[in-house]
């Protein structure tokens, strides 16, 4: 293939991560010769900058914190923890930042790899580099968000950290300073905390994980406290300078705190501000509106998967959707879906809209699916929380000495099925998947009944659920 050569594809896919893959991965089950186009690693922020960093920083975190709820074992693990083994650890799980594998597996699937910025030129066309790729079916978005920065006055000059430079960071600060509240800014502080940093968490808000049950957020912000954090609500970031190697920040409240490094975890920009959306009568930066089969609005070749639709930031989320329109792309070229996806249907994303499960990796864990409270009776539904301390169960004895956790599930009293299933403790993440299936497959309350969870486990908190449920 020569430089400035058009070649012809079945489907061209914008982005290498794991959505872009997972798409990638469907087309070419399905028989449809696929490109995909990359500027960066393969495998994408997931892989190198957020999940797997992260989660790998994390897990010794959590391993010895629940060590030290045991007797017997406590003792054994009161030193602190080895950072430079532990970020050893999560550079293995990077593959420090080196992508061979991954690009070996695009090619063991069949798709052909473009190594450099692909930006659509019109309807069915990418160029990349000095080539122009042309799609018979469709072209699929996959590019992801990227962190936003407030404007503050000369903040590029602090040279802050992101979620990037906070899970690949090689030296462990002193003192971090994280700006925010939410998901990288609760896990990063759990994480850096644990690994000997002092830390400082300023949040504009009333309290961490807002978009959680109001509880999850507090008994986060508790153990941060007890584990030597300083979490600051209701605290906003005026200026922030770097002198001599220390950043100063300025509170609203008129504060002054010094630190080696500043995180700001405050929000994410879909990565569509340089793809050519302009030639195909789209905004440049704009979050990219698709029907269930995950095709852009007013199209009928354009897809977009992941973060950039804005439906749901997190990458199970995306593999899912990437799943769905890998088939609904097949199945248009094959002529077997020609009208809109029945809901339900291998063609459609509905899991999406309200049964987007999660898990914050702090210590304790928080883990969530479907709907709040406050978001059910903004819906319009007529639903009941029902509470329940997760320490009433005897798994959660077994599982340590001082288990703090609670339970809620939110009913809908006229189908008297689940709107959404909220854990807070220690090792509630395993607990998560259950709550998806209830709630995703709208199993009525007197059929959970029935779902006998063993004992003693942690699970037996469904039963305590199901009987506050009745009583009250």
């Amino acid at each position: 293939m020569t430089e400035s050569e058009t070649i012809a594809y079945d489907v061209v896919v914008l982005g290498a991560g794991p959505v872009g893959e997972n798409v990638a991965d469907r087309t070419r089950a399905a028989g449809l010769t696929t490109a995909v186009v990359e500027n960066e690693l393969i495998g994408g922020e997931c892989s190198y900058w957020a999940c797997m960093p992260s989660k790998a920083l994390l897990r010794p975190v959590i391993a010895r914190a629940d060590a030290r709820r045991l007797p017997g074992l406590r003792q054994a693990v009161q030193g602190p923890l080895d950072a430079d083994a532990v970020l050893a650890r999560r550079n293995w799980f990077t593959g420090d930042w080196t992508d061979d594998g991954q690009a070996d597996w695009l090619g063991g699937i069949g798709a052909d790899l473009y190594r450099g910025h692909g930006r659509l030129a019109g309807p069915r066309t990418v160029t990349v580099r000095e080539r122009t790729l042309t799609a018979r079916h469709a072209v699929v978005v996959s590019t992801g968000t990227r962190a936003v920065l407030p404007p503050l006055p000369g903040l590029a000059e602090v040279r802050p950290w992101t979620s990037r430079e906070a899970t690949s960071s090689q030296t462990v600060p002193g003192r971090l300073v994280v700006v925010g509240g939410g998901v990288v800014a609760t896990e990063m502080a759990t994480a850096y905390r644990a690994l000997g940093s002092e830390v400082t968490v300023l949040v504009r808000g009333k309290g961490l994980l807002n978009r959680m049950e109001p509880f999850a957020g507090e008994l986060v912000a508790e153990a941060l406290t007890e584990a030597g954090a300083d979490v600051r609500t209701g605290t906003s970031v005026e200026s922030v300078t770097r002198a001599d190697g220390t950043v100063t920040v300025v509170t609203g409240t008129g504060d002054r705190i010094e630190a080696d490094e500043i995180l700001f975890a405050t929000g994410r920009a879909p990565r569509t501000d340089d793809i050519g959306l302009d030639t195909v009568g789209l905004e440049p930066g704009s979050w990219l509106t698709v029907d269930d089969s995950l095709r852009v609005t007013g199209t009928d070749w354009l897809y977009a998967t992941g973060d950039v639709n804005h439906r749901a930031l997190l990458t199970h989320q995306g593999k899912y959707q990437a799943r769905i329109a890998g088939a609904a792309i097949a199945a248009r070229a094959a002529g077997t879906l020609l009208d809109g996806p029945e809901p339900w249907s291998a063609h459609a994303a509905t899991a999406d809209h309200e049964t987007v499960p999660q898990v914050v990796f702090t210590d304790p864990e928080a883990a969530a699916v479907g709907l709040s409270l406050a978001e059910a009776e903004q819906a319009g539904y007529r639903v009941r929380a029902v509470d329940v301390d997760m320490s009433a169960v005897a798994g959660a004895g077994l599982y340590g000495e001082g288990y703090k956790g609670r339970a809620r599930m939110v009913v809908d009293l006229e189908e008297e099925v689940l709107r959404g299933v909220t854990f807070v403790g220690p090792g509630v993440g395993e607990l998560i998947h259950s709550a998806t299936v209830a709630v995703a497959g709208r199993v009525p309350v007197s059929r959970l009944w029935h779902a006998v969870p063993s004992y003693p486990t942690l699970s037996e908190i469904w039963l305590r659920l199901l009987e506050a449920f009745r009583d009250n």
